[in-house]
């Protein structure tokens, strides 16, 4: 199997979680969903088109923390808006929190993940087409990272060849990537760890929406993941990906 990665990087992110309604929290991570959205505008679909060709059984996708993040909150300035005749703020203002990921020191450190792709099972061409524009580097519509005031940037892609899965049977990993919490059987601390995961963050999360363009969500995934950008070492069960460039190598799985 062929894996293509790519590294996006911004200074900010915010990935709205599904349940927020007068705060805005945020996930971690993007969500597969999100995933979905990033590459589908990168190689020119319209909005809510492309749910139909990311099923997981037709690409595979995965995501990685790769430098140190934080969340904090701070409070945006929104117009009130009550009923349809008023849109221009009559009623002043409301502060919202907002949750906003950012790096360690704000001023010199940037949000930094990387991203995995696959043909799934059912692959249709759609594979093909973001490989081609990767490596290109023609995207069709602007990259961020989350909210379209986040703008990022995408580095570093990656093809690997003749990647092998492996079936792990109750085995100590260390995973690169965010691992599905179904696999996951214990999470193995050793004891010259100096606390160098920071935090460790475990979300239910939206993996697929039914193809209807109302973002109807079909299905969910509950992601286990550190927020430390270090690999995050699990006793597990489950299907795993090693990627192996230049000697460097990189245990992964798909958010399936």
């Amino acid at each position: 199997m062929e894996v293509l990665s790519f590294d996006i990087e911004g200074k900010f992110a915010h990935f709205r979680k599904y349940y927020a309604n007068n705060t805005a929290f945020t996930f971690g991570i993007p969500p597969r969903t999100t995933l979905m959205g990033i590459i589908a505008g990168a190689i020119g679909y319209e909005k809510d088109s492309y749910y139909e060709d990311f099923k997981s059984e037709k690409i595979k996708l995965g995501a990685a923390i790769l430098s140190p993040i934080k969340k904090t909150f701070h409070r945006l300035n929104y117009l009130m808006v009550k009923g349809d005749s008023d849109f221009r703020g009559k009623l002043k203002h409301i502060q919202t929190p907002f949750e906003v990921i950012s790096g360690i020191d704000q001023r010199h450190d940037n949000v930094k993940y990387r991203i995995f792709v696959a043909p799934g099972e059912k692959e249709n061409n759609i594979y093909g087409k973001i490989k081609e524009t990767f490596l290109s580097g023609d995207f069709r519509y602007n990259t961020s990272l989350g909210t379209a005031n986040f703008s990022a940037t995408i580095t570093n892609v990656t093809i690997y060849k003749d990647v092998k899965s492996r079936v792990l049977e109750n085995e100590t990993a260390a995973l690169n990537s965010a691992g599905l919490s179904k696999d996951i059987m214990e999470i193995v601390f050793e004891k010259n760890d100096n606390f160098r995961y920071f935090m460790i963050e475990e979300e239910l999360m939206p993996a697929e929406f039914k193809a209807n363009k109302d973002r109807e969500v079909v299905k969910m995934n509950r992601v286990l993941f550190t927020t430390g950008g270090v690999p995050l070492n699990v006793k597990m069960t489950g299907t795993v990906y090693e990627l192996i460039n230049n000697g460097q190598k990189q245990l992964i799985q798909f958010l399936e």
